[in-house]
């Protein structure tokens, strides 16, 4: 009996246990938080762990509306193509709008940080309408490619895909697409929005860089960068040349070949809390194609040219607080581009009235290289140099202005000369002959912006920007240009003369 009983109790003892381990196993248990996502704190605010990793990273970017008025160009002044013509075919208006993608990553290492970054830009940009020659319009998207409506076949969602940055830096070494180590940290906008010159550009460029800090602020960096689109403008076959080209600024056809030698940069900078001070140069090969149509036709030899480059930036002014004067000089010989950089246009033809007797408009034709040559002979260099600089003056926490100016010159040689006004005269028929030709020139940029910042991350920008082409043509001259159809100017008789232009620029842009 009283092993019976025992049996019963232990039985309905373990019931009970398993009843009771049943009904704790459904009621809601407070878990302990697992923290996925942790900030990381070593490299400044909005770094986090990526999960499971060691690995710091930032999203950031931004949005931006932005409108040229009385312009088919974004950040540049109407002086080529249809903002140039000044007719109807110039655009009262172009609009753009941006989205910017930032992606920021650094991991630590017994060498120190190893940081990759990339911006990735997508952009939405109104075209011009382009004239056929026949009483026809067709739409020019800003792809480049010709569509009946607002959209171009070739981009990403009838807008255009940008990858400004993606770089890769460690122990001191920069390798991919990031800004010259020839470029000041404002590079071509010391002040503002607009390209100016008389400085390299801010544009990215794939590079191999290493740069080392020699302590109290002072670094020192070599680079050799690629030279295509950003370092080089145009290797001129004068032979080549043809009335159209002229007319549009390009005194030779471009006979560039392909990619020898990159541009090899050094530069030494002082950055500390009175300001910058900085020194740069480059050297630069200048390979062309040949002289005809096939390598049997021989070609001119290699040339290098090269840039120089002083540029100083002072801050703490009395003026207030986050003043700052931002200026720099550039002097070149067969490298252009450091000069007219690579933000900026390099063929001018700006249209205007005249009151000279039977002509039928004026125009401004100007044109920049890094050499011209002619069938059998060698390259001869361009030289250009050019200065520019701004004060940026901050009212209060919300308002600020920044007034700007830059200047560039150009200058050919006697023997590029002679080889540049023979195809001038006998395409475009210039009255004044080759005594009257000059085809140096300088260009000026004059403008303010004024910014407004009603709460963080939100400005609002206005930008109005003033242009003057001066040419070295002997006063009076005329030139016969071709029809142009594109831009719907008749084949007639046209003054050379300077020319100027105004452009404004209307911004909003959110970042985050």
């Amino acid at each position: 009996m009283k092993v019976a009983k025992s049996l019963l109790f232990a039985s309905a003892a373990g019931l009970i246990a398993v009843g009771g381990a049943a009904q704790a196993a459904d009621l809601p248990v407070k878990a302990k938080a697992i923290e996925y996502v942790k900030v990381c704190s070593l490299y400044g605010p909005g770094f986090y762990y990526i999960p499971g990793t060691d690995t710091c990273l930032k999203l950031g970017g931004y949005t931006r509306m932005w409108m040229e008025v009385n312009n088919n160009n974004m950040g540049l002044t109407p002086d080529y193509g249809a903002g140039g013509a000044q007719n109807r075919f110039s655009n009262g208006y172009t609009w753009r709008a941006r989205q910017s993608m930032e992606i920021d990553t650094r991991t630590a290492t017994e060498y120190g940080a190893v940081r990759t970054y990339a911006q990735l830009v997508y952009n939405w940009t109104d075209g011009s309408y382009s004239g056929q020659g026949n009483g026809s319009t067709v739409y020019q998207s800003i792809g480049g490619v010709s569509a009946p409506n607002n959209a171009n076949p070739g981009a990403v969602a009838g807008g255009t895909l940008g990858v400004w940055f993606a770089f890769i830096q460690f122990a001191g070494f920069t390798m991919g697409e990031a800004i010259s180590q020839f470029s000041t940290p404002w590079g071509d906008y010391p002040g503002n929005y607009n390209e100016l010159p008389g400085s390299s550009a801010w544009q990215p460029v794939n590079q191999f860089s290493y740069t080392a800090n020699l302590g109290q602020g002072v670094t020192f960096s070599v680079s050799a960068q690629d030279q295509v689109q950003h370092d080089t403008v145009a290797i001129w076959n004068v032979s080549a040349a043809s009335a159209a080209g002229i007319a549009a600024g390009a005194y030779g056809a471009n006979d560039i070949a392909g990619t020898v030698a990159p541009d090899l940069i050094a530069a030494l900078r002082v950055d500390q809390a009175w300001g910058l001070f900085q020194a740069s140069f480059a050297a630069h090969d200048n390979h062309a194609a040949y002289y005809g149509g096939t390598e049997l036709t021989g070609h001119p030899d290699d040339k290098w040219g090269w840039a120089g480059q002083l540029a100083l930036s002072v801050k703490n002014l009395p003026t207030g607080p986050g003043d700052s004067i931002n200026m720099s000089g550039v002097y070149a010989n067969g490298a252009s581009r450091y000069v007219f950089n690579a933000n900026m246009v390099s063929s001018f033809a700006r249209y205007s009235g005249t009151g000279l007797a039977g002509a039928y408009q004026s125009v401004g034709i100007a044109g920049v290289s890094d050499s011209v040559f002619v069938a059998g002979s060698g390259q001869e260099l361009t030289t250009t140099y050019g200065f520019n600089g701004a004060f940026n003056h901050n009212w209060n926490p919300y308002w600020s202005t920044s007034v700007f100016g830059g200047y560039g010159a150009v200058r050919y040689n006697s023997t590029a000369k002679g080889y540049i006004c023979g195809a001038f005269v006998a395409n475009l028929a210039l009255s004044s002959g080759v005594a009257g030709c000059n085809p140096d020139f300088s260009f000026a940029t004059v403008g303010t912006k004024t910014a407004w910042t009603p709460v963080k991350n939100l400005t609002f920008v206005a930008e109005i920007d003033y242009t003057m082409l001066h040419q070295n043509y002997a006063g009076g001259s005329t030139v016969l240009l071709p029809a142009q159809a594109g831009i719907g100017k008749p084949a007639a008789l046209y003054e050379l003369r300077d020319q100027n232009s105004i452009a404004v620029q209307l911004i909003a842009q959110r970042n985050f």
